[in-house]
């Protein structure tokens, strides 16, 4: 994969966390509020961690989970579309569709990825 499409896809990863993280904040009171900034953010990160296909030219190649690639695909999709949704619903709408707009040039860049994901 292209360098900076990895680069791109890092920084789509820490933004879908902090708009994540900042709903949380925007959505909650008190002590919810506080623990949730925390273990949404967390909960995703696991969940991007754990759950890989093995060899994936994007990661280590390396899995804790096993999982299909199209099953992967899935993960990547309800995550990112997460990252939308939370900015969108933070208030931060014209930030939510810079980031639509930079998730889908990802994965305008990574056709030879999806593709061998969906053959995996």
């Amino acid at each position: 994969m292209n360098q900076y499409n990895l680069l791109l896809r890092f920084l789509l990863e820490i933004a879908a966390l902090f708009s994540i993280g900042m709903f949380a904040w925007t959505h909650f009171n008190g002590f919810l509020r506080y623990a949730l900034v925390f273990i949404l953010p967390a909960l995703v990160m696991i969940v991007w961690g754990v759950f890989a296909v093995p060899g994936d030219p994007s990661r280590s190649g390396e899995a804790v989970v096993v999982i299909s690639g199209f099953t992967r695909l899935i993960i990547e999709f309800i995550i990112f579309s997460a990252g939308f949704i939370a900015f969108f619903y933070s208030d931060f709408r014209v930030y939510s569709f810079i980031f639509l707009f930079f998730t889908a040039l990802h994965y305008l860049g990574s056709s030879d990825r999806i593709k061998w994901l969906l053959g995996q």
